[in-house]
């Protein structure tokens, strides 16, 4: 197998530390529109860097992407990039004749009318609308393949084959008590994503009625995180594992809830009442007298620092997990399958701070699934249509166990 992973930021950084420690691979290619730091990234493997290589390429040209695909002879692009450059990216791979994952789906746009109750375009719908093409080119495009989405969903698709006859409702959960010393304010994710989907009108599914939204922050309940963590309020965000769990999976309900915490949510509220979320382009006066094009939320990420090099800062754990309720054997249940990585361990084996770390582990997971052919598939599939069972063993293998838990 030879990949091209595009994107060299903490998450794609990450992937090259997990990714060199396995023989699932001939050649991955890193390539980013700033090239110091594909460089970065390879040249920090040292000795396991073999194979890899550094390129430079604009996740937006398709054209350059393509070509980089043939000149790599890659089969699979990993998309490491943030959601806007999903299209170009997806796009890409099917005209390369490649294989594609991301960890993030393509966006969404509220409704017009009435955007805390109806859908507009959902994240993904772009990507599904394509589904045709990926099947008659005989190619896989899967994706929301990070730890949420992705993990998560895995986690539901093995609650639905192993352990529930029927499910009332499955509910995303994620939760932290990661703090970092020296900032008030320092986000462990991209401030851009972080933003698109906090401030979006959160979906909801319900059986019956499909998909709808509510507001932004909505339906507060307080969870309680395994593993030292505790009880964090978590709250509706929209997040892409409730566009694809009802494709594959039959729960009459389906939720994802953020533990965000009321300091980082009114910081939101306080960006978004004053501008600084948007992204269309704003002019902006320059020192010499002209004017410059700059999107807000571009600046307000420019003025945070870099999430991939707040880990000597960070300290403790942050926790991905499926809460999922209905009946076994005729009984009630409820449980939580969940991951937990600690940030003084994810720094220590692997330099990568806790929420980028446990992001890449799961495509690199994938990718060798694929490999083995242990995971087989052609159109654009979300992570629970593949069986659950060979994902859960090599995340066991990659020395990063997960747990379940009764409620």
């Amino acid at each position: 197998m030879r990949v091209l992973l595009v994107g060299a930021g903490g998450v794609g950084t990450a992937i090259t530390r997990i990714a060199a420690r396995r023989d699932f691979f001939d050649h991955l290619a890193v390539a980013d529109y700033d090239l110091s730091r594909a460089e970065a990234a390879v040249a920090a493997l040292g000795a396991a860097g073999g194979r890899f290589s550094a390129h430079r390429v604009d996740a937006s040209d398709r054209a350059a992407v393509t070509a980089l695909l043939a000149e790599q002879r890659c089969d699979v692009l990993l998309n490491a990039t943030d959601p806007r450059f999903v299209m170009p990216l997806f796009e890409a791979a099917l005209e390369g004749g490649a294989h594609y994952l991301d960890m993030a789906m393509s966006l969404s746009h509220p409704h017009a009318e009435r955007p805390y109750e109806l859908c507009g375009v959902k994240l993904g719908d772009a990507q599904f609308e394509q589904a045709g093409e990926w099947e008659k080119a005989g190619r896989l495009a899967l994706v929301g393949m990070g730890v949420e989405p992705g993990l998560s969903d895995v986690f539901a698709r093995y609650a639905a084959d192993e352990l529930f006859d029927e499910i009332e409702e499955i509910g995303v959960r994620d939760g932290a008590n990661l703090t970092v010393e020296g900032y008030d304010f320092a986000p462990s994710f991209s401030i851009w994503t972080t933003i698109e989907e906090c401030l979006n009108p959160p979906v909801v599914y319900e059986a019956g009625r499909g998909w709808y939204t509510t507001a932004p922050f909505s339906e507060p309940e307080v969870f309680d995180f395994p593993e030292g963590i505790g009880p964090v309020e978590c709250v509706n965000v929209e997040h892409e594992e409730v566009l694809l769990v009802p494709r594959w999976v039959d729960a009459r309900r389906v939720t994802f809830k953020y533990g965000l915490g009321q300091d980082f949510i009114d910081k939101l509220k306080t960006l978004h009442a004053i501008g600084l979320d948007r992204t269309d382009p704003v002019t902006v006066k320059a020192a010499d007298g002209g004017s410059v094009q700059v999107s807000p939320r571009d600046v307000v990420a420019a003025c945070l620092p870099d999430p991939a090099g707040l880990g000597d800062r960070m300290t403790g754990k942050t926790c991905a997990g499926t809460w999922v309720k209905g009946l076994k054997d005729g009984r009630p249940r409820e449980v939580y399958l969940y991951h937990v990585v600690d940030n003084q361990w994810s720094m220590r084996e692997y330099g990568s701070q806790a929420v980028v770390w446990q992001t890449a582990i799961n495509p690199v997971i994938a990718l060798e699934l694929l490999a083995t052919g242990a995971w087989t598939g052609t159109g654009v599939l979300g992570p629970e249509a593949l069986p659950p069972g060979p994902f859960l063993d090599l995340l066991t293998a990659y020395d990063s166990p997960w747990g379940l838990r009764e409620q």
